[in-house]
């Protein structure tokens, strides 16, 4: 079941999130910076964060917010437990938040992300519609790239 995020679940959304073995301690810290901020004034401001749980268990959340553009959207976290990784779980949490944003009449999903996240599932945004719009090597540390990745969600290509 997906539902919104509340305070409480930061600690476990931490734990899952350093259970991936996909963040650096950097970027646990920013999370919980994020959240914290989240719960504090973002939320007002109109980001957006939902977890998926069963049975009580949480097995995910997803980020996201909107630009400072013409409806264009910013995915900024979306992590799934590492028990539960490549059963559709993130599949399933990307389009609540391409829908949500669809709903406020998005025109686009953007996503920047670090080549060092990417490796356990390279092709994950690939697969859901995704393309590269653009690679800033070593732009995060050496060997760690800046990966953008860009979906429209409505209307035609200019």
């Amino acid at each position: 079941m997906i539902r919104p995020t509340v305070p409480e679940d930061t600690p476990e959304l931490l734990s899952i999130t350093q259970g991936t073995s996909l963040f650096l301690p950097a970027d646990l810290q920013t999370l919980e910076e994020v959240l914290s901020d989240y719960h504090k004034e973002n939320a007002a401001q109109g980001h957006r964060c939902f977890t998926d749980e069963v049975n009580g268990k949480v097995i995910g959340f997803v980020y996201y917010a909107p630009a400072m553009t013409d409806r264009t959207w910013y995915l900024w976290w979306i992590v799934v437990s590492k028990h539960t990784q490549a059963r559709g779980v993130g599949g399933k949490l990307l389009k609540h938040a391409e829908d949500a944003a669809r709903a406020d009449n998005g025109r686009l999903m953007m996503i920047d992300t670090s080549s060092y996240h990417l490796r356990s599932d390279p092709a994950f945004y690939l697969k859901h519609g995704y393309e590269i719009a653009a690679v800033i090597k070593d732009f995060y540390a050496d060997g760690h790239d800046l990966v953008m990745f860009r979906k429209r969600l409505s209307g035609n290509q200019p």
